[in-house]
């Protein structure tokens, strides 16, 4: 899942954290007595439980008295449903075929024979773990391999790849930046884009999602209090499936002398002819952008991330980033399956173009049924707004009882009054799976004399 803060829990997320910074910088500065002070008026037996078992802390229990409530109204919890087979147009879950729209596997390739031999054959030649950090004695020829190859593909000069991709841009973010600089973020951001922020200590300001306009007019207002300042956007957001002005934030980055990074976890392997992402899609200069992003779970079939950059910056990461540094290295057989899958990718145009395909019929059928589609456009993120939360999962609940798998997206993931289920087309959705899913959907979809 990708789920994201809303903007009042992003600020609240960052006073906390800043709070909490103060409070153990203050307690660090504090000369060293060699006592503890005992405020003898404090029992601990007064203590609320809630404060140090962990099975009473309060968030854990408004979970489970949600999840009883569900029960409660009949609803089946839709989290966490094992998928017994590999996960492409169908699932197989409870013994069960259904549709499935809850994967990114866009262009089919997990599962894929070629990409599972290639990772096999890496586990026979280097076994299952590198056993050690890629700094250490855990580099193996297929992790150079794979940079290398992305490299040349994104047409940057070196690249890096995590263990995760939410690690890569927490560490990355948390690492380059720092209290001096300032980070400027679209409102929808992900998840690890904001906790990246909150790792750095920079000073951070959201965006209204995809206005450059107001962007520059933040940047006009604060960029000169600061040293470095990162602009960070998405190239495909993964929530509402609408793509960034790309062009647009280049010339403010150049104009105010920023740093542009682009996450590129849902567009990379497709988006633009090729599959290159964001940047071939608006025919940009790859060297425009200073810090391409991206993740290996998608397009690629893997797991993991990459920072794709100038050599000296992929240098730095790969000797000081913590998350890199100081994690073992990437599997071999992630890496091998990524590797094989961007080989793929190149060698056969004809997913991406299934793809495109099938993303614009179901988009253009979705909206002649009189479905809200949000703001997707050219890309195979479709949201169907529902427009609270319960009615979300009903929905989700009434389509997986016809045989279709879509998730919903709740409050406080998106605002209720947008809460909504996510389709996530694939290559290998046929014109009839696509034409049944948006029927159903249309059919089931909440009315006020039905809820």
């Amino acid at each position: 899942m990708n789920h994201k803060l809303t903007l009042e829990q992003k600020k609240a997320l960052l006073r906390e954290q800043l709070k909490r910074k103060k409070t153990a910088t203050a307690g660090q500065s504090a000369p060293f007595s060699g006592q503890v002070e005992h405020d003898s008026s404090k029992n601990p037996a007064e203590i609320p439980e809630h404060f140090y078992k962990t099975d009473r802390f309060v968030e854990c229990r408004e979970l489970a008295e949600q999840k009883t409530r569900l029960h409660e109204q009949g609803i089946d919890n839709p989290y966490f449903r094992v998928n017994e087979t590999i996960t492409n147009a169908t699932a197989h879950i409870a013994g069960r075929e259904f549709l499935s729209f809850s994967s990114y596997n866009y262009i089919g390739l997990s599962g894929d024979a070629r990409v599972s031999e290639a990772a096999r054959e890496a586990i026979r030649l280097y076994g299952t773990s590198p056993s050690a950090s890629r700094i250490a004695t855990g580099e193996k020829p297929v992790h150079g391999a794979l940079e290398k190859a992305l490299a040349r593909f994104l047409g940057t000069e070196d690249c890096i790849v995590f263990v995760s991709g939410h690690a890569t841009n927490v560490t990355t973010i948390g690492h380059l930046f720092s209290s001096r600089d300032l980070v400027v973020h679209d409102a929808l951001a992900h998840n690890s884009i904001v906790q990246g922020c909150l790792l750095s200590g920079a000073t951070r300001i959201p965006f209204p999602h995809n206005d450059h306009e107001q962007l520059d007019t933040i940047l006009s207002q604060n960029r000169h209090n600061h040293e470095r300042v990162l602009i960070a956007v998405e190239g495909v957001y993964s929530m509402d499936g609408d793509i960034c002005p790309l062009p647009q934030f280049i010339e403010i980055k150049q104009r105010h002398k920023a740093i542009l990074m682009v996450d590129e976890a849902h567009s990379m392997g497709v988006l633009g002819e090729s599959g290159r992402g964001v940047g071939e899609y608006h025919r940009v200069d790859s060297d425009h952008v200073d810090i391409w992003m991206g993740t290996l779970s998608k397009a690629l079939a893997s797991c993991g991330g990459y920072i794709a950059s100038r050599h000296l910056l992929v240098e730095h990461l790969k000797y000081t980033a913590p998350g890199f540094l100081y994690s073992v290295g990437m599997t071999p057989a992630n890496a091998a399956a990524a590797l094989a899958a961007l080989e793929i990718l190149q060698q056969e145009p004809e997913r991406l173009a299934r793809l495109r395909e099938n993303a614009r019929f179901f988009l253009e059928s979705a909206k002649a049924k009189g479905l809200d589609t949000g703001l997707s456009h050219d890309t195979p993120v479709i949201p169907v707004i529902v427009g609270d939360s319960m009615g979300a999962l009903g929905l989700s609940h009434r389509l997986f009882q016809e045989g279709i798998n879509v998730h919903p997206v709740l409050a406080p993931a998106v605002p209720e009054q947008d809460a909504r289920l996510r389709f996530f087309i694939t290559s290998e959705h046929t014109r009839e799976q696509i034409e049944y899913a948006v029927d159903r959907t249309a059919m089931l979809m909440p009315h006020p004399d039905r809820p």
